[in-house]
């Protein structure tokens, strides 16, 4: 008599709830009329039928009742656990949205998504955007990010009294609903220190579960970081030939004005304000001499062997990287370097990249329709008289750089790729030239001959970055296609294939001993693969938005890592943890570069900024022992301002002046 009773009266507010109000009374008159309700035990699949509707019916206003009142609940909360329980709603948000579609209720599910998705798009709006083409089942299985929310758990730190709250406020509403979520989808890490001393941990909300597991197990694995035997900088540090700052200043009083003209055509061409900077340079030189005996010597890096057949170096290569290293300044938290700056003008929105030769002689700028331009930075002595730019590129020069000084210079134009290219790597003598497209291709230019020498095919899909391995002749790719390859010059098919990111792979960055490479996708996350064996031997998850750039170390311990949201992440290649967040910018990194000997970091950003990190300071200090209120964030130094330029691309060279390259931008 029951069940009757609440079929009758399910079927009485639905459709009173859907307006079919000459129905409902027609139903009121019968049951009025048989003083009883209606019996469909003559029909007891419809029965059945009627009951299981009911319940989903009831299902779809409990998520959006729970999720309703949970958010009230969250909003109206005091300011000192607030700001803690606002980390469950985004993922109670996110899981309550799937469920609804895994149940069937796709319209419920997109009244759901609308009424609450502005919450979250200011910290999710990339992640929202994925879950809004979630419009059937199916999706859900097909589409990799939902895959994986709904296979892992995702961890929030939180301290002791917010999660009683929280667990009081669901018990006493009966909440089933969302107490499901959470138990179903959620790890709690609670902890016994007040609210305020976790707001800003990097780990306060990851993703843990299958993916989490593999992350920790593969993070076992033993990865050799150190440096290369018998490098030409070993070699030079046995023999004592690091030049001291004192003993470079005495060199350069020594040599003269013809000697420093020579070292300004190599440097970039800057022949503008150099007397000024070699000034500037002694002075902060000095200072840092002054600063450097309080500093403790770093331990040096252990020695490995290649696993990959080193090329041979040419005695006068090798002299003049010799050179170079002798002459190298040290920087410091107190000795800054020099930037040269080059922006690029007249781009009509079509400059997708930008790249520095290792001297800062030859900059590169691929292009939306198809083209690789070079520049050669020595040529502007020749031309700084001349009101014509000189060369047979005379008519195609629709795109110049302005330099220090602001003169135009004339290009090299290479033609090949068949769509947008989207990076350009030099190979580290400035010979070469890599670029990749979205024609899938792979091309190597002579930057001697100004030809292409060759077209590597292999990728399905668009390559989206190119890097030469630090010793030349070997280098790495990145596609959409979810993968990333190894090659060497002298193969046009790739030597490794690294699978196993869940989205594109963005940018591939280099280990300094050549034996390892980091990957960073779309995934959210950075891996390190073992070019010898291919095999993913790190995974470092901590980013919540797509990877854009990568750096390493010079001695090879620590990598760095950008972000499309403006975060930079230091981490430790031998634990597979982030050491400690650089949080600054506030908009997508597009280039990160280490100083020669590791002390400074250099990243560039789409917020028209250079930041220079202190690294030493960081990486020393333990997060627990910083009581400045603010315990993981490392040491900005300083901030290097552009009048409207987003910064593509950065590089230190040999003696450690920074080199930077932008475009101008109107819209910035």
């Amino acid at each position: 008599m029951e069940n009757m009773q609440a079929v009758n009266s399910f079927v009485a507010a639905y459709l009173k709830k859907k307006g079919f109000k000459e129905a409902e009374q027609l139903l009121e008159d019968l049951q009025n009329k048989e003083s009883a309700p209606i019996d469909f035990h003559n029909d007891p699949d419809l029965a059945k039928f009627i009951h299981h509707f009911s319940q989903s019916e009831d299902d779809v206003a409990q998520y959006q009742d729970g999720y309703s009142k949970l958010r009230s609940w969250t909003y109206s909360s005091l300011d000192l656990y607030k700001h803690e329980l606002l980390r469950v709603l985004y993922p109670v948000f996110i899981h309550s949205f799937m469920d609804l579609v895994a149940k069937g209720h796709l319209q419920e599910a997109r009244t759901f998504f609308n009424a609450f998705h502005e919450d979250h798009e200011l910290m999710h709006s990339r992640d929202l955007q994925k879950l809004e083409g979630v419009l059937s089942q199916s999706h859900l299985e097909e589409m990799e990010f939902a895959r994986s929310l709904r296979q892992n758990k995702v961890n929030i730190k939180i301290c002791q009294y917010s999660y009683d709250l929280l667990l009081q406020y669901l018990h006493k509403t009966q909440s089933t609903a969302m107490l499901g979520v959470i138990n179903e989808h959620i790890n709690f890490q609670v902890t016994s220190v007040e609210p305020g001393s976790i707001s800003d941990d990097t780990e306060v909300v990851t993703l843990i579960g299958s993916c989490q597991d593999a992350a920790s197990l593969i993070n076992q694995k033993e990865i050799h970081w150190g440096l290369l035997e018998d490098s030409l900088e070993e070699r030079l540090e046995k023999e004592g030939g690091l030049l001291s700052d004192s003993e470079k200043t005495e060199a350069e009083n020594k040599e003269g004005d013809v000697d420093d003209s020579k070292k300004r055509s190599v440097e970039g061409g800057k022949q503008g304000a150099s007397t000024k900077k070699l000034k500037k340079d002694k002075a902060v030189n000095a200072t840092a001499k002054s600063a450097r005996p309080e500093a403790k010597p770093t331990p040096a890096a252990p020695r490995v062997k290649p696993e990959l057949t080193l090329p041979v170096m040419s005695t006068d290569v090798e002299q003049s990287i010799l050179e170079d290293l002798r002459n190298r300044v040290q920087l410091s938290s107190v000795a800054l370097p020099s930037v040269s700056f080059y922006t690029f003008l007249n781009t009509h929105n079509g400059l997708n990249c930008s790249s520095i030769s290792q001297d800062g002689s030859l900059v590169a700028g691929g292009f939306s329709d198809s083209s690789l331009k070079v520049w050669d930075m020595a040529k502007l002595g020749q031309q700084a008289g001349s009101s014509t730019l000189q060369g047979e590129n005379d008519s195609t020069s629709s795109e110049h750089v302005a330099g220090p000084n602001g003169v135009k210079r004339s290009y090299t134009l290479f033609q090949g790729h068949s769509g947008p290219v989207y990076s350009a790597t030099f190979s580290p003598l400035g010979d070469f030239i890599l670029s990749s497209s979205a024609d899938t291709t792979i091309r190597l230019w002579s930057t001697k001959l100004n030809a292409n020498l060759v077209c590597y095919k292999g990728h399905n899909y668009p390559v989206w970055d190119v890097q030469f391995s630090p010793v030349g002749h070997y280098f790495a790719s990145s596609s959409h296609d979810r993968t990333a390859r190894i090659w060497s010059m002298d193969r046009i098919q790739p030597l490794r294939i690294m699978a196993g990111h869940l989205s594109d792979v963005d940018c591939v960055q280099w280990h300094a001993n050549c034996n390892y490479i980091a990957t960073g996708s779309s995934d959210r996350t950075v891996r390190l693969w073992d070019v010898q064996s291919g095999e993913c031997v790190r995974i470092f998850i901590g980013h919540r938005s797509m990877i854009l750039s990568l750096a390493m170390s010079p001695d090879g311990r620590y990598m760095a890592s950008g972000d499309e949201d403006g975060t930079i992440m230091m981490w430790d290649l031998s634990s597979g943890r982030c050491v400690t967040p650089l949080m600054g910018h506030t908009s997508c990194v597009w280039s990160l570069a280490f100083s020669c000997e590791g002390t400074l970091l250099a990243s560039g950003s789409a917020d028209c900024t250079v930041k220079l990190w202190d690294v030493t300071t960081s990486t020393k200090a333990p997060k627990n022992e910083d009581k400045s209120g603010n315990p993981n964030r490392l040491r900005s130094l300083k901030t290097l301002a552009t009048k409207s330029s987003p910064v593509y691309s950065l590089r230190f060279s040999r003696r450690n002046l920074l080199f930077a390259a932008g475009v101008l931008s109107k819209n910035v």
